[in-house]
């Protein structure tokens, strides 16, 4: 018997230094760990039949190749690209290959942090952002890609 899910996957691609939340500036990101997050998301995909492929990495190429992934077996991505949405044109231009909706997903608020914060190259490919909600913003990320691909 195939446990195999007829529905495409939900992606959910974390940046560089997301591994350390919960240890790393509490006071901004909070002290909800990735792995509770990831807890969190495949709680809200349970019952949906769509299987959730949740990953990090702190190196770019990874990403580009995990986004690229996505595009063959994904019916939505997720990403918070950490520090990468403000550097990373080749993040971009893997996010605009994709036909799949994207959603840019934040802990915190970027807009009101410095200012070399406030641009994201990755918005400029985002159907939505989620930004400034902590690790919950992650389970509104979902919701929407949900809504994104009925």
């Amino acid at each position: 018997m195939s446990t195999v899910s007829p529905l495409r996957s939900i992606y959910v691609l974390n940046g560089p230094n997301l591994n350390l939340l919960g240890v790393r500036e509490p006071e901004i990101y909070g002290y909800t760990t990735l792995a509770d997050i990831e807890s969190s998301c495949r709680a809200l995909l349970a019952d949906t039949g769509h299987p959730l492929v949740f990953r990090q990495s702190n190196h770019e190429g990874e990403l580009i190749d995990w986004i690229h992934q996505a595009r063959e077996d994904g019916c939505a991505l997720i990403i918070n690209p950490a520090g990468y949405g403000h550097t990373s044109v080749a993040l971009l231009d893997a996010l605009k290959a994709l036909t799949i909706p994207v959603i840019e997903c934040h802990l915190s608020n970027p807009q009101t942090r410095e200012p070399f914060r406030h641009h994201s190259y990755v918005s400029l490919a985002a159907k939505g952002i989620v930004a400034g909600f902590g690790a919950v913003g992650y389970e509104l990320a979902i919701q929407a890609a949900l809504a994104l691909v009925k």
